[in-house]
């Protein structure tokens, strides 16, 4: 067997039906798939029930533990030379397995991750959404994307990795929101050799709306820091960028504020003074939003979306410039340690 894709999923019986039947239709055949219910109030065991004969599948339900001691029960369970990670909200183009052959074919890797993209089929929220995870001008292409400020991290959506790799280094750890860049920290650590396969992409729906979406990155901005804690010298420009972001635009923002107020109750001979401040507080921010306006318009062939994607930026950046905050007061500052500053985020 080359290929062992483990899947863990939670409450996630649609997107399940969606994926497994995007790999009924991949043209390399040599593969298994593991599904793992990570203890689902709402389980996906009918809808597997339905490819057992059009896959080579397995289906195994287990108390909940997190996304990656789950991944790590379906890799013992698991008999393929590479093991693929997939998050349950991707679909699979006919020919990811063939891009992840031709890649591995023509170059050794030990580990591999792919890039994502929206599609069609998705909602204007769900591709402005996409495009605010993807872009360089808000995550610095640290995502897959051809320009990016730091070197590539695989990370679950879309993440391989030789089995014999995977056992020698322990697979997931408990981390309930970060694991997958803690594994990705751990594979460079260790020395294995690890690469971009930038046709090997995925369809990823991440989430539906802004405020779940908000709830994402707030995570993430917290998981950087417990992954600062767990690796020092993890910590790059970029991953700090977010948190710049949000200060810079608040304080913006506060002295258009203040400069409005001065043009009302301040000495009118100073009227166009405070006019002018008001006016360069707010530029970075309006041309910024039309950076993102015009680049996202473009990619996504939609002014619409591009609107849209105005606000996603603006979440993406605030959710995890603040979860990132957070987590640098609670856990740098208090000195608290994982488990007791962020239980209800990652244990609950």
């Amino acid at each position: 067997m080359k290929y062992s894709i483990i899947v863990p999923v939670y409450n996630r019986p649609d997107e399940v039906d969606e994926l497994l039947e995007s790999l009924c239709k991949q043209s390399f055949k040599d593969f298994e798939v593991i599904i793992v219910e990570d203890g689902s109030p709402v389980n996906c065991k009918d809808v597997c029930s339905k490819y057992m004969e059009r896959l080579n599948m397995k289906y195994f339900m287990k108390q909940n533990s997190g996304p990656g001691l789950s991944r790590n029960y379906g890799a013992e369970r698991s008999s393929g030379e590479y093991l693929i990670v997939l998050d349950s909200d991707v679909v699979l183009p006919e020919g990811y397995l063939q891009a992840v052959e031709d890649e591995l074919q023509r170059q050794h890797a030990d580990a591999f991750g792919g890039p994502d993209r929206a599609h069609d089929s998705f909602t204007d929220t769900q591709k402005a959404i996409s495009y605010s995870m993807t872009s360089f001008f808000t995550t610095g292409g640290i995502r897959g994307g051809k320009k990016k400020l730091d070197k590539f991290y695989p990370r679950s959506f879309n993440m391989g990795i030789r089995r014999e790799s995977y056992m020698k280094l322990g697979g997931f750890s408990k981390m309930r929101f970060g694991e997958d860049i803690d594994f990705s920290i751990r594979i460079f650590k260790a020395g294995y050799k690890c690469r971009l396969f930038p046709e090997a992409w995925v369809w990823h729906k991440r989430r539906t709306d802004m405020r779940k979406f908000f709830r994402q990155v707030y995570n993430s901005g917290i998981a950087r820091i417990n992954l600062h804690k767990r690796h020092p010298g993890s910590m790059k420009l970029v991953h700090l960028l977010p948190m710049v972001f949000t200060v810079g635009v608040i304080l913006l923002f506060l002295i258009a504020c203040f400069g409005r107020v001065m043009m009302v109750y301040g000495n009118p001979a100073d009227f166009y003074n405070w006019y002018w401040l008001v006016i360069a507080a707010l530029s970075p921010i309006l041309l910024y939003s039309l950076l993102i306006f015009i680049d996202s318009a473009i990619q996504n062939k939609s002014m619409h979306i591009g609107f849209i994607s105005i606000g996603a930026a603006f979440v993406q950046l605030f959710g995890y410039g603040f979860g990132f905050i957070e987590a640098w007061w609670k856990r740098c500052m208090l000195g608290k340690d994982e488990f007791q500053a962020f239980e209800k985020n990652f244990y609950s």
